[in-house]
């Protein structure tokens, strides 16, 4: 019989986070640090949560995990795609380093990965793509940041075949806070959702598997868990493919 998870199993989903100072209590230190609804939304689709800091990164922990999530956060820096820096752009190097070694080694082992705004732009650095650093640009009318603090929305249609349109149908609406975006395309990665105004909203890989990039922030919608329950499912598929290859693997004495 193939083996399966249980129903109890909950999915180990790592998640990127920022290294930064943050305050607490009476305290004010460094600290790892996600936004909660990240978490919350891996809980509530059915996850276990495992954050994962830029320290001492080590890209063979994705073999303990059954999917992983690289979160959005701060800009990547322009040198990691061979542009110079816009006067607005703020990035954290050690954390791209991290979410690009991290990145790379999900797709290499075939694990589920869920890049989400700065993900998604990590997705396509990591594979060659490059970015634009600064929407209003080359689009003054955009409202994907429409404020400091202030999540925008956007609607987008989706591609036929893709996870984006089997999770959420033909055309769909999510919270958003971007001022930059993805620009040229890496090899190994296809476009799965855009935009009115042809702003890239989704990437997913061409080689199959579970991988799905997102300019857009479902975790800041509670109430539409679509994407997360497919995420988790993956995880779950996932585990279960290498339970059972573990259990036919000959043992020799």
């Amino acid at each position: 019989m193939p083996l399966n998870v249980s129903d109890t199993y909950r999915p180990r989903i790592g998640l990127t986070t920022y290294y930064q100072e943050a305050a607490w209590g009476v305290w004010r230190a460094d600290a790892a640090i996600l936004p909660g609804t990240y978490v919350q939304a891996v809980v509530a689709a059915g996850g276990t949560p495992v954050l994962l800091p830029p320290v001492g990164t080590d890209p063979t922990v994705v073999d303990l995990l059954d999917g992983l999530i690289i979160s959005g956060g701060s800009d990547v820096d322009p040198e990691q795609y061979g542009a110079e820096p816009h006067e607005l752009t703020r990035a954290q190097p050690a954390r791209d380093e991290h979410d690009i070694a991290l990145t790379r080694a999900a797709l290499a082992a075939g694990l589920p990965l869920f890049s989400i705004c700065r993900g998604v732009q990590i997705l396509n650095v990591a594979l060659g793509g490059s970015l634009v650093q600064h929407i209003p640009d080359v689009n003054p009318e955009a409202t994907y940041q429409p404020a400091p603090g202030v999540f925008g929305s956007v609607e987008f249609t989706t591609v036929a075949g893709s996870i984006s349109r089997f999770l959420l149908g033909p055309r769909a609406s999510a919270p958003c806070y971007h001022h930059q975006a993805v620009d040229q395309i890496a090899n190994g990665l296809r476009v799965t959702a855009s935009a009115d105004d042809g702003t890239i909203e989704a990437l997913e890989t061409t080689s199959g598997g579970w991988a799905l990039g997102v300019q857009f922030h479902p975790e800041q919608d509670p109430a539409d868990l679509r994407l997360f329950k497919g995420f988790i499912e993956a995880g779950i598929n996932y585990r279960n493919e290498r339970m059972e290859n573990a259990a036919n693997v000959p043992q020799h004495v």
